[in-house]
């Protein structure tokens, strides 16, 4: 890590030092000693992390950030100062005097630090045995082998067929109320416990589903609070908040009677400890009539033999040999095409020793295989084969201890560009998915990402770059895919809980972060951390800190969702006392705050979310936040709180990605100056000067809430013409109403090359030419009341994938919706919600012949599903939710449109509704 922090602190500090020279001019000449001293420190950093004494690494560590620290805030508080209001001529001189004061001071500091930097490149250059170069010798970054098509990538599920066929036959078959799978860490719990939780078999037997992760922060009410929540499917606000008021024993009360109503299967991921089973067990009825069932996945053989009286154990066992090998060779030799060659063959042979030392555990195996996947000759496999013949002839190491020396090789075969990145993962909660996008922004902002690996890998962004190191620890099966987007992208990613462990011992080795769980007292911070994760719960309370964290860059804040805390002493100091900071995120925390005027001072400030938390008032020094990338300002507040936003984010030069959803300003807020945006999400008409637009033209993801008729749009248009052709994701919220439905369209017409378009409020007609949109792969439209006649628009699209269609879409006049043969050729999703009006809908044969998943809720006045769906053999999911009564009968087996479902794999009936009216609206954010 020394190399990872020298490499990544040097080459930010250079980009900034080239941007912000000017406000450096009075310390030029030891700001460039001090660099030069960084730079021929890489060339021996990469020796320390091998071979040198831990207080080594830490000086060499601790030097760098401390450099990166000074320069970084004394440019920017001369950057203010220059910036700010012209000074009277006696205020002025007075400050010379005091200027030159602590110029001085800043001098000395940076020498100091140049002089620890180069007496330690001194030791390392005896040390190391090497020729000590003056000139500086970049190092260069691997060639970037791009992540194969995913379409086409393995994802071996091996050794887990006749055992998922069994423990389904269990569910279904035997009376068995709770099972368990029980094995140790790696083996592939959770996998057979996913396998089961998707099996076609059992998403039709059970009427209600649910799937919950016992992580490190237990709490059994949000617990049984999500079980509930995914039984019920809530989909307003309303229906959410009021599960979120219940008592404990009044959640608990009601998932004891739904599973006494319905038949229900709950998946208990990872419970580890038996009083964690015992506060949750007085929610689960005993085994009755309607056959709801629990699937425990635990390491604790207590925890399992203690479920239930009528229980059944079922252990899960390592792979043999021949699964082992499938496994490993699925990953390892993936997309080679030299499987007849005598190097193959040798590798064949290591690799059969190598894997002999995984016990059969999946993790080991699959963490083995990526590390080899990336080795191309023999000499590499035959390293890697020596290193683990030297760990395994220990003998004192247990049974199955080798799994933690594979993942750790796993780690310490990283590049020093990757370290960094999945040492920073540590951080977020146990079986958290960590949203890919605000991951990468999180990168950027602590300068692992830099504009040199940008400009060698040859990529558009540094986004790109972020994006990229993402893709190649999921590659090397380090970090595990989430979700994925539209098109393919990470969404979300997640840690296995082995290799988290991993990734905390390494973190807290190099010092690079650390976790504060509120909830435990003993558990406070030590020593001078840079990164501090906040666990915090509802009851933690909190009123200040014990000791001064002024050396912290990073600062992430973790609560439960619409956390309330009991004071906000602890958080309102951060920004006060935390000047040094390069990211804040505190979100979710539903408590009304007013920002503290002291968040102007925190001026290395690079990621600042906010995002749902109650804030009612944002202070004009936000404004000196010059340096931020990432601000999300998407508030969680009622409409008579909404904050005024002051008029000083045009200052922000180095903004990327900019969230203002719904707000009010003290003025037209100016945003012409924000030259590097890629993210504006949403500006108001009302608030904001959308000639502005003209001037943005790195924008990729556009939000415009239109609040009133815009003056000379035509023109407007014309002149941001090359922004908005390079738009890629576009959401227009027409607020104004039907009148302005041509406005609305001028705007969608002008982004012609979209891949994703949202629209919510009156429309209308779409364009009558589909080829406007050849990137069209995902479309969302809400309260649109298109005529019933634009469904032949939309399945002409030509790479449309995903279409939802929710309240309103289509007229109140329309009752028949038809999609023809030939339509929708690549759609593969579709979602139909509040339809209230649809009473009819025909799929015609050869219609959607790419269709994955449909989704139908609230369309209370449809009577059945099409009959055409006998015809799309790819379906693979449908789920049905909040439809009347008699809407479910018919598809039930045995009804009389059963035959038209059958060939679905999973069918999922939801909670059926009575009424003849439908549930409130429901709209996506």
């Amino acid at each position: 890590m020394a190399e990872a922090v020298v490499c990544f602190v040097s080459d930010g500090l250079e980009e900034f030092v080239n941007r912000n020279g000017e406000y450096l001019s009075e310390i030029r000449d030891q700001v460039q000693l001090a660099l030069t001293e960084l730079q021929l420190m890489r060339n021996f950093a990469k020796f320390v992390d091998r071979r040198q004494r831990d207080d080594v690494v830490a000086g060499i560590r601790d030097a760098a950030y401390d450099l990166e620290v000074i320069v970084e805030t004394y440019a920017l508080k001369v950057a203010l100062r220059r910036k700010g209001v012209i000074q009277s001529a006696m205020k002025r001189y007075a400050c010379m005097f005091i200027d030159r004061s602590r110029v001085r001071k800043i001098e000395s500091k940076i020498c100091y630090i140049t002089n620890a930097i180069s007496r330690s490149r001194w030791w390392l250059s005896v040390r190391t045995n090497r020729i000590e170069v003056t000139n500086r010798i970049e190092v260069p970054i691997p060639n970037y082998l791009p992540p194969p098509d995913t379409e086409h990538h393995p994802h071996p599920i091996v050794g887990l067929e006749a055992k998922v066929e069994e423990l389904v036959m269990h569910l279904v078959e035997n009376e068995n109320r709770v099972i368990s799978i029980l094995g140790m860490g790696g083996i592939g719990k959770t996998t057979l416990a996913k396998e089961v939780y998707h099996h076609n078999a059992v998403r039709r037997h059970f009427d209600c589903l649910a799937w919950v992760c016992i992580s490190e922060q237990f709490e059994a009410r949000r617990v049984l609070e999500e079980i509930l929540v995914q039984f019920i499917s809530p989909t307003t606000d309303e229906q959410r908040e009021e599960i979120a008021s219940m008592w404990d024993d009044e959640i608990a009360r009601k998932l004891f009677l739904l599973q006494r109503e319905k038949r229900c299967l709950v998946v208990i991921d990872d419970i580890r400890k038996i009083n964690g089973w015992l506060k949750l067990k007085v929610a689960f009825p005993p085994y009755e009539a309607t056959g709801s069932k629990i699937l425990l996945t635990t390491r604790n053989h207590a925890v399992a033999s203690c479920s239930d009286r009528n229980r059944l154990i079922w252990y899960c066992e390592p792979l043999n040999e021949n699964e082992s090998w499938e496994l490993f060779e699925n990953i390892a030799f993936f997309g080679r095409n030299d499987r007849g060659s005598d190097i193959f063959g040798k590798m064949k042979e290591l690799g059969k020793k190598m894997i002999k030392h995984c016990e059969g555990l999946p993790l080991a195996i699959v963490a083995l295989a990526g590390l080899l996947a990336r080795k191309k000759t023999l000499n590499e496999w035959n390293t890697v084969f020596k290193n683990i013949e030297n760990i395994c002839r220990n003998d004192n190491i247990e049974k199955y201890a080798h799994v933690h020396w594979m993942l750790a090789m796993s780690y310490d075969d990283l590049p020093y560009y990757l370290k960094p990145c999945f040492l920073y993962l540590g951080q977020f909660p146990e079986d958290l998915e960590i949203p890919a996008k605000e991951l990468t922004q999180l990168w950027i902002a602590e300068g692992f990402i830099s504009l040199a690996q940008q400009k060698q890998r040859l990529l558009a962004t540094v986004e790109d770059v972020a994006y990229n190191c993402l893709s190649e620890l999921v590659e090397r099966r380090i970090v595990q895919v989430g979700k994925r987007g539209s098109v393919r992208k990470i969404k979300t990613c997640r840690m296995h809980d082995r290799m988290r462990d991993l990734c905390l011992l390494k973190a807290e080795e190099e010092n690079f972060l650390q976790i504060v769980n509120f909830s435990n007292i003993a558990h406070k911070p030590t020593g001078k951390v840079r990164r501090l994760a906040l666990y915090f719960d509802e009851n933690d309370v909190v009123s200040s800190r014990s000791e001064s964290h002024d050396h912290v860059r990073s600062l992430l804040f973790f609560g439960p969702k619409n956390w309330i805390p009991k004071s906000t002493t602890y958080i309102l100091s951060t920004f006060k006392d935390l000047k040094f900071l390069r990211v804040l995120k505190v979100e979710y925390m539903v408590r009304e705050v007013r920002l503290p005027t002291e968040i102007g001072n925190m001026l290395c400030l690079r990621f600042l979310s906010l995002r749902k938390s109650n804030i009612i008032w944002l202070p004009p020094s936000l404004g000196n936040l010059i340096c931020l990338q990432t601000l999300n300002l998407d508030f969680c507040h009622s409409n008579d709180r909404t904050p005024i936003i002051p008029n000083v984010i045009w200052k922000m030069e180095q903004l990327r990605h900019l969230y203002l959803l719904y707000y009010r300003s003290s003025s037209i807020l100016r945003l012409s100056n924000l030259f590097n945006l890629q993210t504006l999400s949403c500006v108001s008409s009302d608030f904001c000067d959308m000639s502005d637009l003209t001037k943005l033209t790195t924008l990729r993801k556009l939000g415009i809430q239109l609040s009133r008729p815009m003056q000379n749009l035509e023109e407007l248009l014309r002149s941001a013409s090359s922004t908005l052709n390079r738009i890629q994701s576009l959401f227009v919220k027409n607020d104004v109403g039907v009148n302005s439905h041509a406005e609305v369209m001028q705007i969608v017409l002008s982004c012609c090359r979209i891949y994703k378009l949202k629209l919510y409020g009156p429309i209308k007609e779409l364009p009558t030419d589909p080829q406007h949109y050849p990137n069209l792969t995902k479309l969302s439209l809400c309260e649109c009341h298109l005529k019933d006649d634009q469904m032949e628009i939309l399945e002409k699209l030509p790479n449309l994938r995903i279409l939802l269609l929710q309240s309103l879409s289509f007229q109140e006049s329309t009752k028949t919706l038809v999609c023809s043969r030939g339509g929708f050729l690549r759609l593969e999703t579709l979602s139909l919600e509040k339809l209230t009006t649809l009473e009819e809908w025909r799929i015609e044969e050869g219609a959607m012949p790419s269709l994955l998943q449909l989704g139908i809720l609230f369309c209370n006045r449809l009577k059945t599903v099409p009959h055409g769906l006998v015809y799309i053999t790819s379906l693979k999911d449908l789920t049905i939710r909040w439809m009347p009564t008699t809407f479910y009968s018919r598809l039930q087996e045995g009804g009389e449109d059963f035959y038209i479902v059958q060939h679905v794999p999973s069918l999922v009936l939801g909670d059926p509704w009575e009424s003849e009216e439908a549930p409130g609206d429901v709209h996506e954010e």
